[in-house]
């Protein structure tokens, strides 16, 4: 019983590790060939938002919110699935082994 306890507190120490790592890794996206580009952590957070002067002298507001809108959801998918990959990884590593159930539930 208190191995299991002591395995559940390691796994939700290493998740809480990974979730401190993932704030340092990057990802970008943009919109419309890099008139908008967005950089967002793996924690979802925005991080930095570029708007080309090309599109500045437009003076399309609402291509402007459409464009920052797409990048922005672009880059939120790609930090989701990267934290979820990472995330998936921790998990699978504090899976236990079942080698030792021998012949438990047949062959």
């Amino acid at each position: 019983m208190f191995d299991i306890m002591g395995k559940m507190q390691e796994a939700q120490k290493q998740m809480e590790e990974t979730k401190k790592q993932l704030s340092n890794v990057y990802v970008d996206a943009e919109a419309e060939g890099g008139l908008v580009k967005v950089t967002s952590d793996c924690n979802l957070k925005i991080t930095n938002i570029e708007i080309s002067e090309q599109l500045l002298k437009t003076d399309d507001k609402s291509e402007l919110e459409d464009l920052v809108i797409v990048a922005v959801n672009k880059a939120l998918e790609k930090a989701k699935a990267t934290q979820e990959a990472e995330m998936a990884k921790v998990a699978q590593g504090m899976m236990p082994n079942l080698g030792g159930l021998g012949n438990l539930f047949g062959k």
